[in-house]
């Protein structure tokens, strides 16, 4: 990355923006076609750092000089949680960069649509004292998105072809096709499924996580006729085979 745009900032927050923002004008591209060029975006724009001149889809990137765990951090939870029940969510470029050398280590994208809302983890309201107070912030938890829309672009320092991440992308599009009201267990049963390490599995499996169901929904007192209902939908999308009554196989 161009790391002398940050010698005109003093604040750490707003070098990171200014480089990483400037990379990913001239490098990002758009997954969803065949456009090799996203456009950056005013700095007053909600929610969204790029688009895509072709097909219009919008994109925010999110730079962190830690490791790509299990968790990102995020900005409003109500705003973040009304996006997605509104489908107005961007889809997410995730960086992993290194600040001594200003070059890209890893480099995650989650498209708009692989949200649940069950990843939206809500945080503690800020202290009376603090700036904010009582502004409440969350937590992106990349572990509760399925593996399939967690897609690598660099992955230590090592470049995808842009051919296969647009192909895993369409791979999880028909989620898009999805209503807002379905999608979130859809999500969330297939990332359950992918928790079992198998590639054949059961309903009784499946059942064996129904306290993990009833934590992301305590208000249904019908979650395994819920997972019956998901594994139906996610097999009509494409992501299934039924292979015979009550066993599964992932496509």
């Amino acid at each position: 990355m161009a790391g002398e745009l940050a010698i005109a900032y003093k604040s750490n927050s707003q070098r990171a923006r200014v480089v990483t923002e400037a990379w990913g004008e001239n490098n990002l591209f758009c997954p969803n076609c065949l456009s090799p060029k996203l456009t950056r975006l005013s700095h007053n724009t909600k929610a969204s750092d790029f688009s895509c001149p072709d097909c219009k889809f919008w994109y925010q990137l999110k730079g962190q000089q830690s490791r790509i765990g299990n968790s990102v951090t995020d900005g409003a939870y109500e705003t973040m949680m009304k996006a997605i029940q509104n489908d107005q969510t961007p889809n997410f470029y995730f960086m992993h960069y290194e600040l001594a050398m200003w070059s890209i280590r890893n480099l995650l994208l989650v498209p708009s649509f692989a949200f649940p809302p069950s990843a939206i983890i809500k945080r503690n309201p800020l202290a009376p004292t603090a700036r904010r107070a009582g502004w409440v912030g969350c937590n992106i938890a990349l572990n509760r998105i399925p593996a399939e829309a967690r897609i690598s672009i660099v992955t230590e320092k090592q470049i995808v072809p842009a051919n296969e991440v647009r192909a895993q992308f369409q791979r999880v599009k028909p989620f898009k096709e999805i209503p807002v009201a379905k999608r979130g267990w859809m999500l969330d049963v297939l990332t359950a499924i992918r928790s079992l390490a198998k590639t054949e599995f059961t309903n009784q499996d499946i059942y064996a996580l129904v306290p993990h169901f009833k934590k992301l929904y305590p208000n249904n007192d019908h979650i395994t006729d819920k997972i019956r209902q998901q594994l139906q939908y996610l097999t009509k999308a494409g992501f299934l085979i039924h292979l015979a009554r009550s066993e599964w196989r992932l496509k």
